[in-house]
């Protein structure tokens, strides 16, 4: 008999049916010589603490750092998994053959090992390893079997990841409580919550001690249409009132008319943070809200496996790309078809393949998140709305480029005895600038619509990193038709403007800085290259996101995410750069992924995190001072007052 495992009850149904294994028992499925079981995601953890010897049950600083000498596991103390697991470990030491059906990623991994290990299974493994959760998918993984082996260095990655996390967070946890919390407070500390803790209170410290600082800016209104001067801001009144005196009642000539036609490309297809990065300015969707989202459409079949990192698709998925085009085509919501006339013009005809899309080289594991083809029924309204982002991306790909045409116009007003002369350089004349922006050809922005979202407008004053979909506005404007040397009266005006502070972090701009190691990177294939070094995995920083509200570190204003008196203090008292830093955690991820690619040494991370942990214990030990963090209850942290705009 060959078992079978997937990682929670559905998943194991649908395996079931596809290979036939319809008779219904307690806690599987069998027929067709399978057996189909399941767990409920974890069933396994690493041991606490207290299950290695009895000295580490109580916490006391004179028994840190706890380094167990051999790592175990054991079941999580829960009825239910206590059952579920009886039933597998049964099948298993009976079984001819395991197939690991486990989520097709490094947690996934690491979930079903730690289940057959548990339940000592002897018999050889094979991986099923799909992308999607149609009937196809599954069919074809079937035929196409893989070897448990060829997946060791994506456990032995996971593992690490486990052990490693364990060793800082249940070290710096215990250290950081009993010195500072009051013993009122667990103060927990983590190898990717406490750098992402430390963006949120470091953007809040600069916010609150900035100081604005006024500046002029002088423009001119000439046949309705507003120039700013090139010199930008004078940093001075007086100055600003000079250039003013210089130009008023003079006349304002045109110097200048240039006009460029570009082209926009496509934006790239969806990975997991950038979707939930648009779904966040778009919905006001959590980063976890979008996770289970996404989740619930790959286990429905209308999507693809959506813990992904990679936002190109391999070479082999696009003669599938019609038909998923095709799927999309019929697909209605209320009766109406929303996609039909935008894949019209594209239906019948070879499509558009680009570097840009279609990229084995940037695909390991899993490609972009795209649509499979199913046509999506009963979906509530936030899953359509997640589905309509990732459908809408998916046929942009394939459409022409936007084509569109700067105009620049340069025009100068010249002091006293300058003339007509085209001398815009000399110290009494000033030089003004205006820049239009005409759609020629909207090209893939189709499928954008012409509405923008409330929300999205809102919160692009919180954001610094526009969405690719989302219109440039302000450039989007057709200029009057200017000719060199034209000349006429104009309106000047002096304003005066002050500085503003950075934004606070929103959900979205902080799962793009945990992406890119805290850097602020606009440049999509620039951000791309850097995600090796961002913090946590894509599937993991909505979870540490969550926790981090749970701790009182941080809440939210709106959209805006503030960290409370608890977050900062407790971001204040850590000393040791190694737990606070973004790209310090960032190397460790990195090393996380070499190991996964047979690149770097799993021992050798963990026994360098052995080190750093011991360094951190001895350092905090040896603190003379008698800080200790502020703890708030849920009653105070309701009345705490959010930071002024």
């Amino acid at each position: 008999m060959i078992v079978c495992i997937a990682e929670k009850p559905s998943v194991a149904r649908d395996i079931a049916r596809i290979i036939g294994a319809t008779a219904s028992h307690d806690g599987y499925m069998e027929g067709n010589g399978y057996q189909v079981t399941w767990t409920f995601g974890h069933l396994c953890t690493l041991k606490e603490p207290g299950d290695y010897t009895q000295a580490w049950k109580p916490w006391a600083l004179t028994q840190l750092p706890m380094v167990p000498q051999r790592f175990g596991i054991k079941l999580i103390e829960d009825s239910g998994i206590k059952k579920q697991f009886a039933t597998i470990e049964r099948l298993m030491q009976a079984a001819d053959g395991i197939v690991n059906c486990g989520d097709a990623g490094q947690e996934g991994e690491l979930i079903q090992r730690w289940v057959m290990q548990k339940a000592q299974a002897t018999c050889p493994v094979k991986r099923l390893w799909i992308s999607s959760m149609t009937d196809e998918a599954i069919r074809e993984g079937f035929a196409n079997l893989k070897d448990q082996a060829d997946y060791q260095p994506l456990y032995l990655a996971g593992l690490s990841r486990a052990i490693g996390d364990w060793l800082l967070g249940m070290n710096a946890t215990r250290l950081y409580t009993l010195k500072y919390g009051q013993n009122r407070q667990v103060l927990s500390i983590g190898r990717v919550q406490t750098p992402t803790l430390a963006l949120i209170v470091n953007r809040q410290k600069e916010i609150e001690n900035f100081k604005p600082e006024p500046y002029w800016v002088l423009a001119t209104v000439y046949r309705d249409t507003t120039f700013t001067a090139t010199k930008g801001k004078f940093t001075s009144k007086e100055e600003g009132e000079k250039a003013f005196a210089t130009i008023e009642g003079k006349p304002f000539t045109v110097t200048k008319v240039e006009k460029k036609e570009g082209k926009e490309q496509p934006p790239q297809l969806y990975d997991l943070t950038s979707l939930q990065v648009d779904c966040n300015r778009k919905f006001g969707y959590s980063a976890e809200m979008t996770l289970n989202l996404i989740q619930s459409l790959y286990e429905k079949k209308f999507t693809t496996y959506p813990r992904v990192d990679t936002q190109y698709l391999s070479d082999d998925i696009y003669p599938k790309c019609p038909q998923t085009l095709n799927g999309l085509y019929q697909t209605k919501f209320g009766g109406v078809a929303p996609y039909a006339e935008l894949i019209k013009p594209i239906g019948g005809k070879p499509l558009k393949k680009t570097k840009r899309v279609f990229d084995t080289s940037k695909v390991t594991d899993h490609h972009a998140i795209i649509p499979t083809g199913v046509i999506p029924q009963n979906l509530s309204d936030a899953e359509q709305k997640v589905f309509d982002l990732v459908a809408r991306r998916f046929i942009a790909v394939f459409l022409p480029d936007c084509k569109f045409s700067t105009t620049t116009v340069l025009g100068v007003v010249r002091g006293e005895g300058q003339g007509v002369r085209d001398n815009s350089e000399a110290e009494d004349s000033v030089e003004f600038k205006v820049t239009g922006k005409e759609i020629l050809d909207p090209g893939w922005r189709v499928v954008q619509g012409k509405d923008r979202p409330k929300e999205e407008e809102e919160d692009n004053s919180l954001t610094p990193n526009p969405s690719p979909l989302t219109p440039d506005t302000p450039e989007e404007r057709t200029l009057p038709t200017f000719v060199k040397g034209e000349s006429g009266d104009h309106k000047p005006t002096l304003t005066e403007k002050w500085t503003t502070p950075p934004p606070y972090y929103n959900e979205a701009s902080l799962l793009r800085a945990m992406e890119t190691a805290g850097k602020f990177v606009e440049d999509e294939t620039l951000r791309a290259a850097m995600k090796e070094n961002g913090i946590g995995r894509p599937s993991s920083r909505a979870g540490i996101i969550e926790t981090l509200f749970k701790r009182h570190y941080i809440k939210r204003d709106r959209k805006r995410l503030i960290a409370t008196p608890t977050g900062i203090e407790l971001i204040d008292l850590i000393r040791e750069e190694l737990l606070k830093s973004c790209e310090l955690t960032g190397i460790w991820e990195k090393k996380l992924r070499d190991i996964e690619h047979q690149k770097y040494d799993a021992k050798q991370f963990i026994d360098e995190l052995k080190v750093q942990v011991a360094t951190i214990v001895q350092e905090v030990m040896s603190d003379p001072s008698n800080r200790r963090v502020t703890v708030l209850s849920d009653a105070e942290l309701k009345k705490l007052k959010s930071p002024k705009k």
